[in-house]
Formats: C-alpha cells, sequence, structure tokens
C-alpha cells in the first residue's frame, strides 16, 4: 500500500491535481481490494502497487484534468472494476456518478464494496446500448475506457449525454489515429471534438479525447452491438 500511496502522491502534480490524504488513502484502498478481489475473480491483469497507482488510479484521474466534474453528472460506461467511475466518486465527491457494465458477479461486488468505503456510487448492470433506453440524454459526461475503438465507443457513449455535455474518451498511443478514424461516427452522434488531452503517467503518455455534445443523438443510435461491431459507423 504505501508503494501505491507514493506513485500516486508522485503523480497527481503531474496532472495538474490535489487530493485530500483521506481522498489519497481511499483511492489505495479501492485499488487494494480489486487486487485482492482478483484473487477470486477476474478483475485485472495489472497487480503490482506501482502499476496500479499509474495504469487504474492516475490513469482514472486524467478525468477530473480534463473536465470539472463537480456538481455533474458522469456514467462510466463499461466500468469493468470500476475504472475510471470509482476513483473519480472518490476524487470528485461533488460529481454524482453511475457505474454502467454488463457483467453481474463484477457489478453485484461493486455494489457490496464501494459502500464498506464509504464511496458513493450508483451502479447499474445491462449492457450499454441496452441500459440507453431509460438514461437516454441524461448525463452531462460519459467516460469509458479500454472498451473499443473510438467509432464503436462513441456510439455506445453518446446517446447518455445531453447536448452541451461532453464524452471524455481514454485512450493510450492509438489516441489520435483513432480519431482520424472515427470521423463519421462524431459527425453522425451529434459530437464535435473539442480537445486531445495529453498527459504522463509514468512512463507512458495517456490521452483524453474531449469530444462536445453539439446535437442530439439521432434515435436509431445505438444500433445492436453486434451491427455496431460489423458496421462501425
Amino acid at each position: 500500500m504505501d508503494k501505491m500511496l507514493n506513485t500516486l502522491e508522485a503523480g497527481l502534480p503531474k496532472l495538474g491535481l490535489s487530493l485530500p490524504q483521506e481522498a489519497e488513502n481511499t483511492l489505495c484502498r479501492f485499488a487494494d481490494a480489486v487486487v485482492k478481489q482478483n484473487e477470486v475473480m477476474n478483475l485485472t491483469a495489472i497487480t503490482q502497487p506501482e502499476a496500479v497507482a499509474n495504469l487504474h488510479l492516475l490513469d482514472s484521474l486524467t478525468v477530473l484534468a480534463a473536465a470539472d466534474l463537480r456538481g455533474k453528472s458522469l456514467i462510466d460506461v463499461g466500468c469493468g472494476a470500476g475504472f475510471p467511475g470509482v476513483p473519480v466518486a472518490i476524487a470528485c465527491p461533488e460529481a454524482k456518478v453511475t457505474l454502467l457494465d454488463s457483467l453481474g458477479k463484477r457489478m453485484k461486488w461493486l455494489e457490496e464494496t464501494l459502500p464498506q468505503l464509504g464511496i458513493e456510487a450508483r451502479c447499474i448492470t445491462a449492457r450499454a446500448e441496452e441500459a440507453v433506453a431509460q438514461l437516454r440524454e441524461s448525463y452531462d459526461f460519459a467516460a469509458s475506457r479500454a472498451v473499443a475503438r473510438l467509432n464503436i465507443l462513441l456510439e455506445l457513449t453518446a446517446p447518455y449525454v445531453k447536448v452541451g455535455g461532453a464524452v471524455l474518451a481514454l485512450k493510450g498511443a492509438a489516441a489520435r489515429d483513432e480519431l482520424a478514424d472515427a470521423g463519421n461516427a462524431v459527425k453522425q452522434l451529434g459530437l464535435k471534438v473539442e480537445d486531445i488531452l495529453d498527459f504522463t503517467v509514468g512512463d507512458a503518455t495517456h490521452s483524453v479525447i474531449v469530444l462536445r455534445k453539439v446535437a442530439h443523438t439521432p434515435a436509431r443510435y445505438p444500433r445492436r452491438f453486434a451491427k455496431i461491431k460489423q458496421e462501425p459507423l
């Protein structure tokens, strides 16, 4: 835990962030809980303390370096073990965070674990293209990482965002290449590229692509996932 905390504290200034000690401790406690649960449930391939701090915690916190979430709502689409949504909820308790994933066991674990750590977030077990029926255009932000290439990811996230809000896509070295391939998706879904922000996390560059919602997403989107994958926008 000390190695994780030290790595976290060393990385925060590089993101332009400063957190209360209690928030830093809670971030490490949650990450430690993920690593422990990983012994019985497939949550992450990353288990070394320094790597967890860099690739899970600091990577997730790039969301807060890219957007002011205070008083805003955010949905983490395809949250997996809770990244980036849970670190965002810890570091910015003023944000209203929803975690969405289709894997029931994973979401049940999050529902049980988060209250034990004093973390507030809504957990929804559903596929992204199905849950949107009840949650369409009801969030200020949608964030996601490691779910799919950008042209596919945008069709799963943009429908959740209010006009005026934004999609925050967490990407690695291929961010600009993926964006170059996603021009049609951006246009069709009512989005506009606002910025690509690069952050140094550990020894790597992590990027957040900010796409502003400038028009309503047509009701025909998202399509069934098989169709999205087969014929990306």
